[in-house]
């Protein structure tokens, strides 16, 4: 019996100790804080973003088409006229994540009331079937809100992509009006050729099966594909980092630099050229900010 006491004793300790600790209210999301938010799945809460990681559209070179309809569809929403939903499909490091935060600062540029900015909310591709709940939140706010998805895409036996497509267009509720989605990927139909051949072999209807999953990124109104960049396009990315940074490299075969630096990664692309600015800013003693 004294054994007994002393342990529930013990567990009420316990107890009172969990009560003290646990949150007393639930998070409340607040969207007139920031112009960007990272939506905390396991909190059901939208963290606001203070300063936003991006660049200055005029610095992103060699994809000016893309620019030119990512940023009229993007100025059609903060408007509030029709617009799609997007999708950036390609090579690795072409800018594609780069022109969906650009093109959202550009728009927001001459927008002096926060209510009326669009709101930049970051999903993580985990969270992507907690979607619902991020939907639901954002419903209750006037504000434009983008929400964006980095490097979308699905394996295996994943089936979250079944909700995104009902989110995307369908559903009973659809897509708030103050909602757009905009997400990248390096595949244009979001799911890996292996998958899709694996379903088509094993489905007693191939030709739908497939198509199934193809339809997903039919969802997106707007397709922007990105290719792997030219030496030229490559070398004038270089040098408009250099002409905004101001570094000196008249001392310095800086395109031999780069080209060097390019092969030793193997690719050419945006991101290639932003990490030799790095380097390049470092060695000359410069900061980026």
């Amino acid at each position: 019996m004294k054994i007994d006491n002393l342990a529930n004793k013990f567990l009420e300790r316990i107890a009172i100790a969990l009560e003290k600790i646990a949150p007393t209210d639930e998070i409340q999301s607040d969207l007139n804080l920031a112009d960007g938010y990272v939506w905390q799945a396991d909190r059901g809460w939208l963290e606001p973003v203070k300063h936003i990681n991006k660049v200055d559209i005029s610095l992103l070179q060699g994809i000016d088409k893309q620019i030119a309809l990512l940023l009229e569809n993007t100025e059609r929403f903060s408007k509030q006229l029709p617009a799609n939903n997007a999708l950036l499909w390609g090579a690795r490091g072409s800018g594609k994540s780069s022109l969906v935060k650009a093109a959202h600062a550009e728009v927001n540029r001459n927008i002096k009331d926060l209510s009326s900015r669009i709101a930049l909310i970051e999903i993580h591709r985990e969270d992507i079937p907690t979607l619902p709940n991020l939907l639901s939140i954002l419903r209750e706010t006037p504000r434009p809100c983008l929400v964006f998805c980095d490097d979308l895409s699905f394996d295996g036996e994943d089936t979250s992509y079944k909700s995104l497509k009902a989110l995307l267009e369908g559903g009973i509720e659809g897509r708030p009006k103050n909602v757009i989605f905009y997400a990248t990927s390096n595949r244009r139909h979001l799911l890996p050729r292996d998958m899709m051949e694996n379903e088509q072999s094993t489905s007693i209807n191939p030709s739908e099966a497939v198509e199934e999953k193809v339809s997903l990124s039919d969802r997106f109104g707007l397709w922007l594909g990105f290719h792997n960049c030219t030496q030229e396009t490559y070398l004038t990315m270089v040098r408009h980092y250099m002409e905004h940074f101001e570094l000196d490299t008249k001392s310095m075969d800086w395109e031999k630099e780069a080209n060097t630096w390019a092969i030793t990664r193997g690719a050419r692309s945006g991101r290639v050229a932003w990490q030799y600015i790095q380097d390049l800013a470092g060695r000359l003693g410069k900061s980026l900010d």
